[in-house]
């Protein structure tokens, strides 16, 4: 009987810690996905600061204006990526909206070929963003669920934010079932 209760005791003991090891690498796993979306990120809004101040000293000469997306003038090294991507998208939608306004702009075909490496760039980040977020989600419900939250606790894991608020309401509504 008492072999019985000690090999009952090792089984539940080694099930414990296969469920830990699972859970440890599945928590690891998501991180290093979530830190190379950041580098993919990273370096694709880095490409669209380049390119939107090459369209700059188009603009400003095209249109004869004093200043044009003066948001990029700012020091984007000690903002986080959350808010240099929100300052880019909307010195992009500037931009777009300029050169609809203005049909003058089309005709330089260095703009035309920014446009185009722009609108390359920005499905780039959208997919980065994207498996960035779908990422979050599943590393989330692990750090915030049982028994997740207790190796998330003790490796000192933290909730990730999201990069834009549609996919954080989802998170939020599917938290709260």
């Amino acid at each position: 009987m008492i072999y019985f209760i000690i090999g009952g005791c090792v089984l539940l003991f080694l099930i414990l810690l296969l469920v830990i090891t699972i859970l440890n690498y599945k928590l690891s796993f998501a991180l290093i996905k979530i830190s190379k979306a950041e580098e993919d990120i990273d370096i694709y809004l880095i490409k669209k600061k380049d390119l939107l101040d090459r369209t700059r000293p188009i603009v400003i000469k095209e249109l004869k204006l004093e200043s044009f997306l003066t948001d990029l003038d700012q020091d984007f090294s000690v903002i986080n990526n959350f808010l240099e991507n929100d300052i880019l998208r909307r010195n992009y939608n500037d931009f777009l909206k300029t050169v609809d306004e203005n049909d003058k702009l089309l005709k330089s075909s260095a703009l035309k070929s920014i446009i185009s490496d722009l609108e390359e760039n920005e499905e780039y980040i959208i997919g980065a963003i994207k498996f960035y977020n779908d990422t979050v989600v599943d590393y989330n419900k692990l750090v915030m669920s049982f028994p997740g939250a207790i190796i998330a606790f003790f490796k000192r894991y933290k909730k990730k934010e999201f990069y834009n608020d549609e996919k954080r309401d989802m998170y939020e509504i599917l938290n709260d079932r």
